[in-house]
């Protein structure tokens, strides 16, 4: 059976994410979202609204779960049994990043392979900043967020 974990902040999960979530899902047998906790980011939402905006947004694939951890994706990955960690590239500009993650990870824990996903055509401009940024300059996130996210978007700024 093969596992793989997809990591992120997700804050807040966009459809960017979900494409590489739905694309991911059809390869492996069992796929992890993990929210991540860096503790040198500043995160609009909390980690148990994070969680719950990717659970929705992911309900309707049977073999993808969402966890979350504060620790190293490596540790995650090999606590779930995931050889494989799922990273996103939107463009070139996030290959440095990525390379230079993948490397560590590799350093930490060599069993451990990291799968690159290219977004979707469309879908290479959507960031969580972007979302966050579009949202509270009053632009229509609909069409780039699943419908969980502007639920949270609302009821967070309602209180």
């Amino acid at each position: 059976m093969k596992k793989a974990i997809y990591p992120g902040s997700f804050d807040p999960i966009t459809n960017g994410h979900l494409d590489i979530i739905e694309r991911a899902s059809r390869i492996f047998d069992e796929l992890y979202v993990c929210v991540a906790v860096n503790n040198s980011k500043n995160y609009y939402f909390s980690i148990e609204e994070r969680v719950k905006m990717c659970e929705g947004a992911i309900k309707h694939l049977n073999n993808v779960k969402v966890v979350y951890t504060d620790g190293l994706i490596v540790h995650k990955a090999k606590e779930l049994g995931c050889d494989i960690i799922i990273r996103g590239l939107r463009a070139v500009t996030d290959f440095e990043f990525e390379f230079q993650l993948s490397a560590s990870n590799e350093y930490i824990d060599n069993t451990i392979e990291t799968m690159f996903f290219m977004s979707s055509n469309g879908k290479d401009f959507i960031s969580s900043s972007a979302v966050k940024d579009f949202y509270f300059h009053n632009v229509d996130i609909s069409r780039v967020v699943p419908k969980i996210v502007i639920d949270t978007f609302e009821n967070k700024n309602r209180k």
